[in-house]
């Protein structure tokens, strides 16, 4: 893999991962670009203690342009966009409209190819090795910044899920904080080695789940994906890898290796859940990692967390979402209409021939 920083017309960092070490990326930004002002503000709910980030300047962001207009194509034919070059393998760039800048953090776009037509599904096992490189970069860097406390590399993908961007891509948040979701996991982690006289909670709901096999969807020698026991979406799935680690950073070659045929297989079951003839499947695809900080007040260490990914639809069965209601949106309690052991059972069925 090779790596190449340059800067865009404003100043933002822009870079290359490419799989050749010969690629050459000396293409320059010629847009008249202003230099990026941003309004992040992060405020703290005083009821409920977690954290907001307020970014009013996200309300001019570019939405649902058109193919020829994509902002995250190549620079082809005089047209000039956030890839200088007329071509490439996987591009990060700081994000001109950010949720999180600053003091309050940063946030990066992924491109996960340069063909405006593909999904994540569609690229090769070499290609996906590389965006897993760029991840693994970025949380490396990231994480070296003082005012990040936790890094979030995550896709979106769909407009039913609010993509404003048809072109393949995911985002990275660096936080300056430890984020909720996280927090309750370490709680819990903490009071299950409590309870059981120091045990890992997640070595342990992964043994759970192997030794059931009911929600097990798919199994290789350094992965497990499983439907878990209590899943809040209709069609949701967990990726870890059997060694625990913390984040990215400490997978192994081994797990790196096998990491893009259990990722492709998981997405290409995930577009044939509903049968064919479906439109393809929005879904959410969520890198769990360990804080950098901040966990002794739990009682835990770092590495007592387990990188993993959740992947998730909001689809409950064809041309029917799932929406956030009252229950959801309201007191947090999920209502799942699809129960885990049918979820785990489909995505078993749909496995590649």
């Amino acid at each position: 893999m090779k790596k190449t920083s340059v800067r865009l017309a404003d100043g933002r960092e822009l870079l290359y991962f490419d799989a050749r070490d010969d690629a050459v990326r000396d293409a320059v930004d010629p847009r008249p670009l202003e230099a990026v002002s941003t309004t992040s503000e992060i405020r703290l709910d005083a009821l409920l203690g977690d954290a907001v980030a307020i970014a009013s300047h996200r309300q001019t962001r570019t939405y649902h342009p058109s193919a020829d207009a994509c902002p995250l194509c190549p620079s082809r034919d005089g047209r000039h966009s956030e890839i200088p070059a007329p071509d490439y393998d996987v591009a990060v760039f700081e994000n001109r409209f950010p949720s999180l800048a600053g003091d309050s953090g940063r946030c990066e776009v992924v491109c996960f190819t340069s063909d405006h037509d593909a999904s994540f599904a569609d690229l090769t096992a070499e290609r996906t090795a590389l965006v897993l490189e760029a991840w693994t970069d970025r949380t490396a860097e990231l994480a070296g910044l003082p005012q990040v406390k936790q890094v979030f590399c995550f896709e979106n993908r769909g407009a039913e899920i609010g993509v404003t961007l048809g072109h393949p891509h995911g985002q990275i948040y660096a936080y300056p904080f430890t984020t909720p979701r996280t927090t309750l996991m370490l709680r819990s982690l903490a009071a299950h080695a409590e309870a059981t006289g120091g045990r890992n909670l997640f070595d342990d709901v992964i043994a759970r789940e192997c030794a059931e096999g009911r929600r097990v969807v798919l199994e290789g020698e350094h992965w497990v994906a499983f439907v878990p026991y209590a899943a809040h979406w209709p069609y949701e799935v967990h990726l870890y890898p059997r060694r625990r680690v913390p984040d990215l950073r400490a997978l192994d070659d081994a797990a790196r290796t096998e990491f893009p045929q259990i990722y492709l297989e998981l997405l290409r079951r995930f577009d044939r859940i509903f049968g064919p003839g479906e439109p393809p499947t929005p879904y959410i695809a969520a890198w769990h990692q360990a804080p950098f900080g901040g966990l002794e007040e739990f009682g835990v260490d770092r590495h007592d967390f387990a990188l993993h990914l959740e992947l998730f639809t909001i689809r409950r069965t064809s041309g029917k979402l799932k929406f956030l209601a009252g229950s959801e949106s309201g007191m947090n309690v999920f209502i799942n209409d699809v129960p885990p052991e049918a979820a785990a059972e489909r995505l078993r069925e749909v496995a590649s021939e």
